[in-house]
């Protein structure tokens, strides 16, 4: 290996060291350093002088004449016309006299003509003699001889005297060697204006705030999604397919232990993965589908404002940022345990909304940055420099960045920038945001655009949108467009399609192919298919197939499988695996079973996930488990304040709210303890309403006690009927008192039967007591 030239040798010849290799030199040895990788070695400052045809006749005169500087210059003009015969004698007699910029310009001839090696030869006399893009360009050359130790010595050479395109080639080699000082020269490379440089800094300080985040577990808190891939590998991925209906299971343990009357439902969500080249479809019939399709960029860019100012106003205004249910501090405390380890999230689709910086509370403003916060800010500022140099792809990361920071309209701008200037990615990006913003006609007209230039994911949104719309046949069309280029959620989402129609044998045909091809979800609804049809040994290898891909609702499906099969220990071990990947059923279940083994501090804890996640049932067995702990009150004191409502009572009313009968007869029995009766009745009738015995029974209560017994006969007679034995005894001694005797057997037979033992008892004396009434 020689390439280690002895510079100070060359130098005391004096051959390179001319009175003119200043400025003029400096000058023309990047006039025409391009080689075949289309490198441009070029300073352009003299460029216009040279380009007049009056300049170019001087220069000829002078060369022909012996000068040597003309020579040089004259012969870098001619090459860079592609005049080679012409350039070729003017660049050797140059060299000859010494001028490294010739022998630089002479070796990139040679280069373009084929002979590597003697190009080698003059780059190297140039490099020693102190050519940077001499330098570089025999770095480059060594590279792609494979001689990478070379390489990285002659583009260090050239990167340490300020060589843009050195530092950059440097870089480059050392990234693909996995060294940590790429970073260094990318930057180097970046703050002398180079583009690409600029974009792989940015990309780099990217990765590196996206695992410092992942390393401090609070990846929620940075604003990060890598647009590229925009699908189910990441959580920043769009549904761009059809939800199915939820299939049947195998019966898991219920939520009090024992069989669950109904089977739970193996979850199934549509989400997509890595988005691939569909089919082309002609741009004459897609602007016929969507007349009007002009790019109406500036209606779109004030539609995402608008969209912007509201996300701030909501996030600023007191009352939208008001628990639902009327519970601030349970809620704030769901919240909390929401960004726990069991926090479930709902599925994550290519291109959510993000929740906007811009209506932040100055205690927000306050908060310490997030892990690799300044980072991902650095890279934005790197990213805004390439993309405002007509970097394409730069464009579209920073538009990415600033969607997830609520910045829609400005988003908006950079994804409308680097979709016009043909990144497809950036179109599809830029319809997700349009559609976010409640405008589905514009988003179509970019997924149109992104689907015509290779985009599947794009095809893939089309398809979901006219699945939305009812036209089938067209969604159809766009899954297989998808498919058929490769990608393979096409595959998966005509699979959801099919379902959804009933087409059980294509929908699992096409669940299987997307399956075979490693889709996780597409595994998961195969098995579910499955399962349905009475399969479970075949479902189960696809629940853990899915599973060990990811999957937290195979997770999830595989714990109930096993539940149902009385395997408690290991359908826990699922439930927990889904729990900690923030499934709020999952969560729930652990909470089931920790309560079961006597563990209320784990239990509270997976409670308070599946509840702050939304979860009725979880809310209220939380609810029970803080009630447990309560001392139990004692009698009022004259003129004591009414107290506050305490958290477990918090959690009570929103699971009621929710619709959780039970929740509602406890809210019901808190307000009726407090003496608000109004209130007692409405959740009393609400639970009732919703096919609770207990709660007709305690309205039927609250109502007699007004005065109303014939309509507390009614709620009686419904709990009675539903298995409630308090209810039929009282509506035994109600008949008693009105004399029918008859009727008040009838009901102490019910109330012997239905019980508790007490209530037994008890009709079982009153019968007694209305037979020897009877007349004989």
């Amino acid at each position: 290996m020689e390439f280690m030239g002895d510079r100070a040798t060359l130098l005391e010849t004096g051959r390179f060291v001319q009175p003119h290799a200043g400025k003029v030199a400096d000058a023309i040895d990047a006039v025409v350093g391009a080689d075949r990788h289309g490198n441009d070695d070029t300073d352009d400052s003299n460029t216009d002088a040279l380009e007049t045809a009056g300049a170019e006749a001087r220069h000829r005169s002078a060369a022909d004449a012996g000068d040597t500087a003309a020579m040089s210059v004259l012969g870098a003009l001619l090459l860079r016309r592609g005049d080679l015969d012409g350039a070729e004698p003017y660049l050797r007699g140059a060299t000859a006299d010494g001028d490294r910029a010739a022998a630089n310009n002479l070796g990139v001839l040679l280069h373009q003509r084929g002979y590597a090696d003697e190009a080698a030869g003059w780059w190297r006399i140039a490099a020693v003699a102190g050519s940077a893009a001499a330098a570089h360009a025999l770095g480059r050359h060594f590279r792609e001889r494979g001689d990478e130790p070379a390489a990285e010595y002659w583009l260090r050479q050239s990167a340490e005297q300020g060589h843009a395109l050195g530092a950059y080639a440097l870089a480059d080699l050392l990234e693909h060697r996995g060294d940590t000082g790429a970073e260094r020269w990318l930057r180097t490379a970046a703050e002398q204006g180079h583009r690409e440089a600029e974009y792989r800094l940015a990309r780099a300080l990217e990765r590196r705030a996206t695992e410092e985040c992942r390393k401090s577990d609070e990846i929620g808190r940075l604003v990060h999604r890598a647009p590229a891939g925009r699908g189910a590998t990441t959580d920043a991925a769009r549904t761009a397919g059809v939800q199915g209906a939820r299939a049947g299971a195998a019966q898991p343990r219920s939520i009090d232990g024992g069989r669950a009357g109904k089977a739970a439902a193996p979850a199934r969500r549509a989400r997509t993965a890595e988005a691939a080249q569909p089919a082309a479809v002609g741009r004459g019939q897609g602007d016929a589908a969507y007349p009007g399709a002009v790019w109406q960029t500036d209606a779109a860019l004030r539609k995402l404002a608008e969209a912007e100012a509201a996300a701030g106003r909501a996030d600023t205004d007191p009352a939208a940022n008001t628990e639902a249910h009327g519970t601030s501090r349970a809620g704030r405390r769901a919240r909390s345990a929401a960004n726990g380890t069991g926090a479930h999230r709902r599925p994550v689709t290519t291109g959510d909304a993000p929740t906007g910086r811009s209506g932040e509370s100055p205690a927000a403003d306050r908060r310490p940055p997030a892990p690799g916060e300044a980072l991902l800010d650095e890279a934005a500022q790197w990213y805004r420099q390439a993309a405002a140099r007509g970097h394409r792809r730069a464009a579209l990361h920073l538009g990415a960045i600033l969607e997830k920071r609520g910045e829609l309209r400005e988003a908006g701008r950079w994804y409308l920038t680097s979709a016009k200037d043909g990144e497809a990615r950036a179109a599809c990006a830029l319809g997700f945001l349009l559609r976010d913003a409640g405008d589905e006609e514009s988003a179509a007209v970019w997924w149109l655009r992104a689907a015509q230039d290779g985009d599947g994911n794009a095809a893939n949104a089309l398809g979901a949108l006219h699945a939305a719309r009812g036209e089938q046949q067209t969604a159809e069309r766009w899954y297989r467009a998808a498919m058929d280029a490769g990608d393979v959620n096409g595959a998966y989402n005509l699979g959801l399609l099919c379902a959804a129609q009933d087409r059980t044998p294509q929908a699992e045909q096409w669940y299987r192919r997307a399956a075979y091809a490693g889709h996780r979800e597409a595994a998961n609804a195969l098995a579910v298919l499955l399962l349905q049809a009475g399969d479970p040994v075949g479902a189960e290898p696809w629940f853990s197939k899915a599973a060990e891909a990811g999957s937290v609702d195979a997770a999830f499906n595989l714990g109930i499988l096993h539940a149902g099969r009385d395997d408690d220990r290991r359908a826990l071990t699922w439930y927990e695996r889904a729990a900690a990947a923030g499934h709020t059923e999952a969560a729930l279940q652990v909470g089931i079973a920790l309560l079961r083994d006597g563990d209320d501090q784990g239990a509270e804890r997976h409670l308070r996930c599946a509840a702050g996640s939304g979860s009725a049932e979880a809310a209220f067995r939380l609810a029970t488990v803080l009630d447990s702990r309560r001392p139990l009150p004692g009698p009022p004191a004259l003129g004591e304040p009414v107290a506050e409502k305490s958290e477990c009572e918090e959690w009570y009313e929103r699971a009621a709210e929710q619709g959780h009968r039970r929740a509602q007869v406890r809210v019901g029995m808190l307000a009726a303890g407090r003496g608000d009766m109004t209130e007692a009745a409405r959740w009393y009738r609400e639970a009732a309403e919703a096919g609770s015995r207990s709660g007709a029974f305690n309205l039927g209560l609250l109502l007699a006690r007004e005065g109303s017994e014939r309509e507390a006969s009614l709620w009686w007679t419904r709990a009675a009927r539903a298995g409630h034995g308090r209810a039929a005894l009282r509506l035994a001694l109600l008949a008693a008192r009105r004399g029918e005797l008859a009727e008040g057997q009838r009901w102490c037979a019910t109330a012997v039967e239905l019980g508790p033992a007490e209530v037994s008892e008890r009709a079982a004396r009153l019968r007694e007591a209305l037979l020897q009434e009877l007349p004989a």
